[in-house]
């Protein structure tokens, strides 16, 4: 854990702040076939990776930036049903079972990714029992914070989501600062502009964060946390599991809603 001497603390990123996790975990042989194949990728804030039904040609995986996984409904409207950072990638359904996208993927926070072709990771899905169950994991870790954020914004106040999605940044981020306007918050949280607006006015008022012309600052980390839902909770720490051999990932939760009741 990072251990700060105020409140602005967030948990540390496991090994290299700037490596993917996943990318790590494929084992050296594997690396050894995809490392010479990596790029570097460099988009700005907003822009689309891929369009909701589009065919993929590489994963992408965020080595400092966040993806964003947006819904699209019919009427053009868009809500994000999850976030992707330096823990996963974007387009191992795409490996596994088909090359179309099933949302619309953008870049949610700026920073660095590098892409894979997607035929290389087929192969090695195809040819290792290690890259299959990694790639199942992390899907499955995938699709649970899927189904969390769809009952988080169905049950939860703007508020909570908001801080909720703040200590997800914030986790990711490199920096201290957050770079996001109230349009672009609404748009991914999927409220309306005015309920952003005073969501984020009672976070500032309570001494929880500062926001200044689109520029958010995290200041009191532990307050955030206590306001946000518990679906922050709940999500890390699948996420944090998803690594690890079933058996233990599994003894792990068990022992830990044990110690909670």
């Amino acid at each position: 854990m990072d251990t700060r001497s105020n409140d602005n603390t967030r948990p540390k990123a496991r090994g290299n702040a700037l490596s993917n996790q996943l990318l790590a975990a494929l084992g050296p042989e594997s690396r050894s076939r995809i490392d010479p194949h990596l790029q570097p990728v460099t988009l700005k804030l907003g822009a689309v990776v891929c369009e909701a039904g589009g065919l993929l040609k590489h994963a992408y995986f965020p080595q400092g930036s966040v993806l964003s996984l947006l819904t699209v409904l019919e009427n053009g409207s868009a809500i994000e049903t999850a976030n992707i950072g330096r823990e996963g990638a974007f387009g191992l359904f795409a490996a596994m079972y088909s090359r179309a996208s099933f949302n619309r993927c953008i870049v949610q926070l700026e920073g660095r990714m590098v892409r894979c072709p997607i035929e290389l990771l087929q192969l090695e899905f195809k040819n290792s029992e290690h890259v299959r169950n990694l790639f199942v994991s992390y899907s499955e870790t995938l699709l649970s914070q899927v189904q969390q954020t769809v009952a988080c914004n169905t049950v939860h106040t703007t508020e909570e989501r908001m801080c909720r999605w703040l200590l997800m940044m914030h986790d990711r981020a490199e920096g201290e600062l957050l770079t996001y306007t109230h349009e672009f918050l609404a748009h991914i949280l999927g409220a309306n502009r005015k309920s952003v607006t005073l969501a984020a006015q009672s976070v500032q008022a309570a001494g929880l964060i500062s926001y200044n012309r689109g520029t958010i600052q995290v200041l009191n980390r532990p307050g955030l946390e206590k306001a946000s839902c518990e679906c922050y909770a709940i999500v890390k720490d699948r996420f944090d599991e998803f690594l690890k051999p079933p058996e233990t990932a599994v003894q792990d939760t068990v022992k830990r809603q044990s110690n909670n009741e």
